[in-house]
């Protein structure tokens, strides 16, 4: 049994807190507001995740010194906007060494960094660990089978926080790409916004499978420009990741996305959703990564015109389809062999 503190109480966190009781291990769940954490522990059940039970010996606290001391491991459950107030506040109890295992899928628009790399400057003494993967939390609290994958600096960790996670119904793979799946988690929101554009348009199968193939496929070419590797890309936090984001109704991005297909302005539709859409803030970040370096990324580029200039979505779908002509591989296959790369 392992001591646990789940630093921040919204869906996700309380999904995985549950997870983690499940498994045996001893859980702490910490919130940024006083009254969360008395409702969630007088309640015994999260507003946003009606219908399942908080067990009565899950611990609940405001104070963020508790919800760390003693603690082997620390899930960040916070949404990428706050990743970074959160670590500042997390800093005089981190201990040398302590895990941290950032759940949290964004890019800081500021920098350009990933979530790790804000962890690790703001909590030098910290081992960060990424899980990201294909994972609704109305689907994990209630046991659905879902599939993840840890990112670690090294298999040891890896394969460590994968024993704590690991269930019957939650299973868990490992990696050493890092960059890649935080990559795959944040960009993969607003290709979601993109989906639920055209979701809203009432535009069909053909144009959402569309955008999902050739959304990876911006995503990957970026991800690998950056340093991240391919089969992170075809895996559970690149392509697994962006079919359901872009398919489920319990995707805020793809939610608040049908929204503005429907005409509601990017604000409305924040609003409309009521929780934080990641989409939102990792689009222009996405759009100056491209810019940095130097990659195409035409559907990126139109969903910022439509979130952040206005610009009518009918009208974005329209010069995605007549922009030039070009092959499907980039040209990197060669006519006479095309399983070889020119």
């Amino acid at each position: 049994m392992a001591k646990i503190g789940i630093i921040g109480a919204g869906t996700w966190g309380t999904a995985l807190g549950l997870l983690l009781y499940g498994n045996g291990h001893e859980v702490i769940l910490w919130s940024a507001f006083e009254r969360e954490a008395s409702h969630l522990k007088e309640r015994r059940e999260h507003p946003n995740l009606p219908g399942v039970h908080l067990p009565d010996d899950m611990e609940f606290t405001a104070s963020v010194e508790e919800a760390m001391e003693d603690r082997e491991v620390l899930v960040l459950a916070v949404p990428s906007i706050y990743v970074r107030s959160t670590a500042k506040v997390m800093a005089p109890f981190c201990g040398e060494g302590q895990i941290i295992v950032n759940v949290a899928k964004g890019i800081e628009e500021s920098t350009l960094m990933t979530l790790s790399q804000v962890i690790e400057e703001e909590l030098p003494k910290a081992y960060v660990a990424v899980l990201s993967g294909p994972s609704h939390a109305e689907e994990v609290s209630r046991g659905i089978p879902t599939t993840c994958v840890v990112g670690a600096p090294d298999r040891e960790g890896a394969q460590r926080i994968q024993n704590l996670f690991m269930s019957p119904a939650f299973r868990v793979y490992i990696s050493p790409d890092v960059l890649g799946i935080e990559l795959g988690g944040s960009l993969k929101n607003v290709i979601a916004l993109a989906a639920g554009i055209a979701d809203g348009l009432e535009y069909g199968d053909n144009t959402k499978a569309a955008l999902i193939t050739r959304g990876i496929h911006e995503i990957a070419r970026l991800g690998m420009k950056m340093g991240g590797a391919f089969e992170t890309f075809s895996g559970l936090s690149g392509i697994g990741d962006l079919i359901v984001t872009c398919a489920s109704m319990h995707s805020r991005n793809r939610r608040a996305g049908i929204l503005m297909g429907k005409g509601y302005s990017m604000e409305e539709a924040m609003k409309e959703v009521s929780m934080v859409v990641e989409g939102v803030y990792s689009a222009k970040a996405a759009w100056k990564l491209a810019e940095k370096y130097q990659v195409s990324m035409p559907i990126v580029e139109q969903v910022n015109l439509v979130l952040f200039e206005g610009k009518d979505p009918k009208t974005a779908v329209s010069e995605l389809m007549m922009r030039d002509k070009t092959s499907e591989d980039g040209g990197r296959l060669s006519w006479n062999h095309p399983g070889d790369r020119e």
